[in-house]
């Protein structure tokens, strides 16, 4: 066959050269996936997969006034690329400039996790029994950059005395959400979407509607302590969780963030910890 047969009048160096080379390029292509994951032009790139499945599809049926528009779709479709993307590439740009494109940035340790979650429920624990006001979203695959943008920029480990500083009453940061990427505090006075659903009870605030509206536009889990009870609130998914006590929202917390199979693991810690109280 034609394409083994230019493998061995290769000689071994130029073979290795060019199997060195695809490599290189499915890391590259992996390594810009990797920038654009967690935003939402991986929405955008579904879409454009679709256009193309349908380009196909009418190319394959002879169907000539739909083949045209998406052929003219596809056409104009770098430009397009160009103006929607247009976040994620100046993103990509700087990541490169600083030299983090082709770093690792995957949250796997289980002790770090641990420590992310303590540090969540101690800051909240803290707030809820002195009723200080809060709101804090947590970004998951959904990019929240254009949210980040309004706010003021922190990039800051996530330790529980940080934030619940900057919840303290008065203070120039403590009206708006806080927003947590993976293990860093973001940014903080940031403006989140309100919800418009007319099932919301009237007897939630600012807070709740705006924990609702992120989460009906986005993945993110984002968390609420009532400043009028001091309750605690998780929402999720579109879902509000009202009144949870610390062990419930740690729990729920725990498994959303980082998998079902994380429950087991923040049960096993809460009795470790109750033992290790008694």
């Amino acid at each position: 066959m034609p394409f083994f047969e230019s493998l061995t009048d290769q000689t071994p160096f130029r073979l290795l050269g060019n199997i060195i080379d695809i490599l290189l390029v499915w890391f590259v292509v992996y390594k810009l996936i990797t920038v654009i994951k967690g935003t939402k032009a991986v929405q955008l790139l579904k879409g454009i997969f679709v256009i193309i499945i349908a380009r196909l599809v009418t190319q394959a049926l002879n169907l000539e006034t739909l083949g045209w528009i998406m052929q003219q779709v596809l056409e104009w479709g770098f430009l397009a690329i160009i103006i929607i993307f247009q976040p994620e590439l100046r993103r990509a740009l700087e990541q490169l400039g600083r030299g983090r494109l082709f770093s690792s940035s995957t949250l796997n340790e289980e002790s770090e996790r641990n420590r992310l979650i303590e540090a969540m429920s101690k800051s909240v624990s803290y707030m809820a029994k002195r009723r200080i006001g809060a709101l804090i979203s947590i970004e998951r695959e959904t990019g929240l950059s254009e949210y980040i943008e309004t706010g003021t920029p922190m990039n800051s480990d996530l330790t529980s005395e940080l934030m619940i500083n900057l919840f303290i009453p008065n203070t120039p940061l403590h009206d708006g959400a806080v927003i947590v990427q993976k293990n860093r505090i973001a940014a903080a006075a940031c403006y989140l979407p309100l919800s418009e659903s007319p099932f919301i009870s009237k007897e939630l605030g600012t807070r709740h509607r705006a924990a609702l509206g992120i989460s009906e536009v986005t993945d993110a889990i984002t968390i609420v302590v009532s400043e009028e009870t001091g309750a605690i609130s998780l929402t999720a998914n579109g879902d509000l969780h009202r009144n949870l006590s610390l062990e419930d929202f740690e729990v729920k917390l725990r498994r959303i963030w980082f998998g079902a199979e994380q429950q087991e693991v923040a049960l096993s810690w809460w009795n470790w910890r109750g033992k290790k109280n008694g």
